[in-house]
């Protein structure tokens, strides 16, 4: 028997379990990371010039202050339920079919009390509303 050198075997590296973990690692980093997406959005309201309407009809007018309170004809409304400003606004209306309607609101006035204003007025039926708005100050 001969003796033979012992033969050095080149080690073998097996990368499989490595890629393994790294693909579960990347799995988890994905599905617990949130998304994000915050955006903001800039609106300016628009200035109307427009020109003072004359009618002949019964006006109602309708203000809104900025927090959230009614007017019905510079007379405040005991509370901000639809079932009150309803009421508010018929006997400001009286006998007319269809008044004119005007809805003013201030700049700062919750959305939901504009659009309260407006369902109100037509469950009633007074469907043609007007929004009162400022003149744009001169150079602007």
């Amino acid at each position: 028997m001969k003796f033979q050198p012992n033969k050095r075997e080149e080690p073998d590296v097996n990368l499989t379990p490595l890629i393994d973990v790294v693909f579960l690692l990347l799995i988890f980093f994905m599905v617990s990371t949130t998304f994000n997406r915050e955006t903001e959005i800039a609106i300016e309201l628009p200035e109307a010039s427009g020109e003072i309407m004359e009618s002949e009809r019964k006006v109602v007018e309708i203000s809104i202050d900025g927090e959230g309170r009614f007017f019905v004809n510079r007379e405040e409304v005991v509370n901000t339920k639809l079932d009150t400003l309803k009421q508010a606004i018929a006997r400001a209306a009286g006998d007319e079919a269809k008044p004119q309607v005007i809805l003013s609101a201030d700049k700062r006035t919750p959305h939901q009390a504009v659009i309260t204003a407006m369902d109100a007025a037509r469950q009633l039926g007074f469907v043609h509303l007007t929004f009162a708005t400022s003149q744009p100050a001169e150079g602007q």
